[in-house]
């Protein structure tokens, strides 16, 4: 291929002034907007030129759609940046990538199910009406916990399980919705819990290191993170949430509105954390 031909696959990319007549905004409001909400927010070239993509044209005028409709500024750029695909498909990924102060540990699975399943018994213990994601890898790797989930589901707002397929049937109308995972999608190789409620949040997320063909089940190795941060925690729902929502779960088109928004500021108590240390504590010794 050569460079004419390498050019023209590469996307091209519109100055502000483009923007603003594609979109009916003057460059100053772009920049106003910019400034004050982060939005649309540009590739800034060597020289502090902005550029944008063609999907800013979309956005900015679904913004400004919304609010003709009435909607406040603030809340229809939320929505509108929540309806973007993320940077990279994987919960862990994105947690690691906007915090970076999170720290990684190499576990085994058996750990990883004791931390999950005191993520899932402690917010659902305290938690009113949350929002919870599992992944699971395999629908096979589900199955165990199917029982466990079909009861999460009944105390959640919305509940969403990934996999690579589902055997039979992938609905179920007393447990969680199954959202089944494209062959490329990173997060295929991720286990994860995530419980996102206006009272508890929580969240764990791990992806398996490669080379593992011939280690038993529960002793494969993990790189995992785990937080009680919400704004840690509403980072790995929105990805869990548009993941749900490219594998045609339409439940989370709306969770991806909801979830647009800043959590709300609580302060994590000693005695919440406390409550989640001592189960894992207890799984652990449980599964050890």
């Amino acid at each position: 291929m050569d460079q004419d031909e390498q050019l023209a696959q590469v996307p091209a990319e519109l100055t502000i002034g483009d923007l603003a007549e594609r979109t009916g905004l003057s460059p100053s409001v772009l920049r106003m907007w910019e400034t004050r909400h982060g939005f649309p927010e540009p590739r800034r070239m060597p020289s502090g030129h902005r550029r944008y993509a063609e999907a800013d044209v979309e956005l900015v005028r679904q913004v400004l759609r919304r609010k003709d409709a009435g909607i406040r500024l603030e809340v229809a750029i939320a929505e509108a940046t929540a309806t973007q695909a993320p940077a990279a498909p994987s919960i862990f990924a994105e947690l690691r990538r906007k915090h970076p102060t999170l720290a990684a540990h190499r576990l085994r699975k058996s750990t990883l199910i004791a931390l999950s399943w005191a993520i899932e018994d402690e917010c659902c213990a305290v938690a009113e009406s949350p929002v919870l994601f599992g992944a699971f890898q395999r629908g096979d790797f589900y199955e165990p916990s199917a029982a466990r989930w079909g009861e999460l589901s009944r105390v959640a707002r919305s509940a969403i399980v990934f996999a690579d397929h589902w055997g039979g049937s992938a609905d179920d109308a007393d447990g969680p919705i199954r959202a089944s995972l494209a062959e490329d999608a990173p997060m295929r190789r991720e286990w994860a819990v995530v419980c996102d409620a206006f009272d508890a949040t929580a969240c764990l997320s791990a992806w398996e290191l490669p080379g593992q063909a011939g280690v038993a089940d529960r002793e494969r190795l993990f790189e995992a993170i785990w937080t009680v941060d919400p704004v840690a925690v509403r980072d790995a729902a929105r990805v869990a949430a548009n993941v749900a929502a490219s594998a045609g779960v339409l439940v989370a088109q709306p969770l991806l509105y909801e979830l647009a928004a800043a959590p709300t500021p609580r302060a994590t108590t000693p005695t919440g954390v406390t409550a989640l240390f001592n189960r894992v504590v207890a799984y652990v010794d449980r599964l050890g």
